[in-house]
């Protein structure tokens, strides 16, 4: 795809202040941060950035701090790091980090000199370390929802927004010391949105700078877009919309055989009953979805490959129902009292939720499409936007491209700063072509 000229300006940072890990020493390195990214994935529990430095062994003026700062502060790992950044827009967006900090992962790629030193450091939130020592180890009844907002806020302790979307239904499970990131990871593939058992499931956890998010898809893809961008080669920015796309390629455009063999279109499932020994099989088509859930396109581009590749299973999976496990109950008595009242309910309905996810994200990732605007810090993973595209046709400039324009859903997000300009940088991700009320 044929790239024009960046018409992003420089952002501004405006604190940038890194902290000793055993004295009240600080040092302020605004002034040698050459480039700062940070990120967000609706796929990472954690955010994340990296600041490349160069430094000629000065030091401001407020920090006894001499020399390199790698070694002068030092810079072991760990630090506690204050910034405040700020996009170019009419209206600048800050992502400020003074409250919590974000704290150093590692430092990499050093070439120290005696002239200047270069260096990389990785950062990441208090919450992503907090979570590789905290384990869940208690056992939780009742909905996921509840105990997701549970395992964040009085295991893992977070001070940041916990934004959860409520699940449908019960499930009783132990913690059996895992981390809690990975409990709620997990349990996100077993959530279902109300009123939607056997039709869609599958939720995101992820975290970004407004906080933790344990979101289910087809409601985030029921959001109003954010912000509408055209990419039209020109730089003009027609009425109607928020900017202009600088460049785009498309990252996956359909790809049939990795669909098939993750069972996107038709899949089978096994379900085998320890109690009764018997197991029961359930096929599950794109066609039972397609009218169930929320997607980003034309309805009636939700299904693009021919009959003869949905009309058979193309992956086979197998589970065992959990009749029995954890019943409710404040004793042992109480316990087995409900099994026996309930003898036929799994804990778990995998039968009416399990392909249903498997099947979303993989229709969810089916349209990659990768694009960068003059940097804009209010995008966060999650968000939608509106994208138009010029369409590829002979002595028309202004014909837009119906397929490939309408609704995305960002994936992730790259956020990057220079002396020189700014730019955000996203992963934009659908499950169907065309725009949503358009029938051409």
């Amino acid at each position: 795809m044929a790239e024009k000229e960046f018409s992003a300006h420089a952002g501004n940072i405006e604190e940038f202040v890194i902290s000793a890990n055993t004295s009240e020493r600080a040092v302020d390195l605004s002034a040698g941060v050459v480039e700062f990214k940070y990120y967000e994935s609706i796929l990472s529990n954690g955010i994340t950035a990296t600041a490349v430095i160069v430094e000629t062994g000065y030091t401001d003026k407020g920090s006894d701090v001499k020399g390199g700062v790698l070694d002068g502060l030092p810079i072991r790992g760990g630090e506690r790091t204050d910034i405040k950044i700020s996009d170019s827009q009419a209206t600048p967006n800050e992502l400020n980090f003074t409250d919590e900090g974000l704290y150093v992962n590692r430092v990499r790629g050093a070439s120290p000199g005696t002239q200047k030193d270069v260096y990389s450091i990785d950062f990441v939130s208090k919450d992503y370390l907090s979570n590789d020592k905290t384990r869940v180890s208690s056992r939780y009844n009742g909905k996921i929802s509840d105990n997701v907002s549970k395992v964040l806020k009085n295991v893992l302790k977070t001070s940041k927004e916990v934004d959860v979307d409520n699940t449908s239904f019960e499930y009783n499970f132990i913690g059996n010391d895992k981390k809690p990131f990975y409990i709620c990871t997990w349990l996100a593939s077993k959530s279902v949105p109300d009123e939607a058992i056997g039709k869609t499931a599958g939720y995101f956890f992820y975290q970004t700078y407004d906080g933790f998010k344990f979101k289910s898809i087809d409601k985030l893809l029921g959001q109003e877009p954010k912000k509408k961008y055209i990419y039209n080669n020109t730089g003009n920015l027609p009425a109607g919309y928020d900017g202009n796309i600088d460049s785009y390629t498309i990252d996956r455009d359909i790809d049939l055989h990795q669909n098939l063999t993750l069972g996107t279109y038709n899949n089978r499932s096994i379900y085998f009953d320890y109690l009764k020994f018997e197991f029961a099989s359930r096929s599950f088509s794109i066609n039972e979805q397609k009218d169930e859930v929320t997607n980003a396109g034309k309805s009636d581009e939700f299904i693009v490959v021919a009959d003869e590749f949905i009309d058979n299973p193309s992956r086979i999976m197998s589970h065992i129902m959990d009749y029995g496990v954890l019943p409710n109950g404040k004793d042992a008595k109480e316990q087995l009292k409900n099994f026996r009242s309930q003898m036929t309910n799994p804990n778990y309905d995998a039968k009416n939720t399990m392909v249903q996810s498997i099947m979303r994200y993989n229709q969810l990732f089916m349209i990659q499409v990768n694009i960068t605007i003059p940097g804009d810090f209010s995008l966060r993973a999650g968000d939608l936007i509106d994208c138009e595209f010029k369409k590829l046709e002979e002595g028309s400039d202004d014909e837009l491209n119906d397929q490939s324009g309408g609704i995305y859903m960002i994936a992730h997000v790259c956020h990057s700063l220079t002396p020189r300009d700014t730019f955000t940088s996203l992963t934009l991700i659908r499950d169907s072509f065309g725009q949503k009320g358009n029938n051409k």
